[in-house]
């Protein structure tokens, strides 16, 4: 069979589980009787502050079981935010998966630190553990509780552990690694509410976790993050700095040291608060959707579909078919068919040691990432598109 025709049997088995109108790679779905709500808040000029923040707070809390929740404009703010809280600085390297969304290494050079990119696991996407664990074993010297690269000198401070697609990473192995090297895990878990692993909601296992409730997330507030952590000074320094690290007063508007403007404003939390109603019943669409996936895709013997871990719930963020190795070539021309057909489908990101900007900077051997990152296709998503 020539890829003409592979291909476009694989374009009508998507067609076939997603209604005509519902292209889009993910879209939000808050019910339209929803909107009566956010109208009370903007008709109270409750556009910055007001009761949705505590409210919306709270069902983050609720949800993911964190001590603390502080809520941000973007993820992006929130994992830039993160890295400040640990003190990251001109000295440190941050270990980041090189299949990761920009802002981690934005973040990173943003605190003038050092990205160093490490490779994935082919199974679930996120850190392969057994290849970190053995070049740090080579490349690295424990001196006076800190993880210490022979070959720069510099302390590889932290890990970004990111939850692809919703996908949970392999966390326990992840811990050992950290407790053994001195490492601070940060988790990214933008892409992970209603995710868990043994029961314990994404995003909890690490010093600090983050959320995104961007307007492609399952969760939606039309933009924002969330910080979440067990320990109430960083709850407490996050709060203050969000806000300009503003000194508390009734009138006064004084500072003492940098802050960020990285709040998140009343009406955007108000967004999420009503979103959150939904979670549950929007968690089950999804998963039907991946088992509908499932069940058409099974006829190609070479396509796989992404699944969650061993001992994990996903909440399928983003469905995710894998091409095999044989049948990489066709990535293009499905893009391109897909695209064509005003069906959105979208290849993984680029690899970031691979970007011109980031070819610099240290990284370990990249085989797995580089070899899967071509065999990746996401595909519709939205939770309420089933036929």
């Amino acid at each position: 069979m020539n890829n003409k025709i592979l291909v476009n049997k694989i374009i009508k088995t998507i067609s076939g589980v997603i209604k005509e109108n519902s292209k889009e790679l993910h879209e939000p779905s808050l019910p339209k009787k929803e909107f009566r709500y956010i109208n009370e808040t903007l008709s109270n000029n409750n556009f910055m502050i007001g009761p949705y923040i505590q409210k919306f707070e709270k069902k983050i809390k609720n949800l993911t079981k964190s001590k603390y929740v502080v809520l941000t404009n973007t993820g992006s703010s929130a994992l830039h935010l993160s890295l400040n809280l640990i003190n990251v600085k001109k000295d440190d390297e941050i270990l980041i998966p090189t299949l990761h969304y920009i802002s981690s290494v934005n973040s990173t050079l943003y605190c003038g630190a050092t990205p160093h990119f490490i490779d994935i696991d082919e199974n679930s996407l996120g850190v392969d553990c057994i290849k970190l664990e053995n070049y740090l074993k080579k490349i690295c010297i424990i001196r006076r509780k800190k993880c210490i690269n022979k070959i720069s000198g510099k302390t590889i401070k932290a890990i970004i552990v990111l939850h692809v697609f919703g996908h949970s990473a392999n966390l326990k192995h992840i811990q050992k690694i950290c407790k053994k090297f001195k490492l601070i895990m940060i988790e990214d878990a933008a892409e992970a509410i209603g995710s868990y692993n043994k029961n314990q909601h994404l995003g909890t296992f690490g010093k600090i976790g983050i959320l995104s409730f961007n307007g492609n997330k399952t969760i939606s507030s039309a933009g924002g993050g969330a910080i979440l952590t067990s320990d109430k000074k960083l709850a407490k320094k996050a709060k203050y700095l969000v806000s300009n690290a503003k000194i508390p007063h009734v009138w006064k508007y004084s500072y003492k040291e940098v802050g960020y403007n990285y709040r998140m404003p009343n009406i955007n939390a108000a967004i999420g608060f009503l979103h959150m109603k939904y979670l549950k019943k929007i968690l089950i669409e999804k998963r039907k959707l991946f088992h509908k996936y499932k069940k058409s895709f099974s006829k190609f013997n070479f396509i796989k579909i992404l699944n969650e871990p061993n001992e994990c719930k996903s909440n399928f963020w983003l469905q995710t078919l894998i091409l095999g190795k044989n049948k990489q070539s066709l990535r293009y021309k499905l893009l391109k068919t897909g695209y064509n057909k005003k069906i959105k489908l979208r290849p993984a990101w680029e690899l970031l040691h691979t970007l011109k900007h980031l070819r610099k900077y240290p990284r370990m051997n990249l085989d797995n990432a580089t070899k899967i990152h071509k065999r990746i296709i996401n595909i519709p998503s939205s939770c309420y598109k089933i036929k």
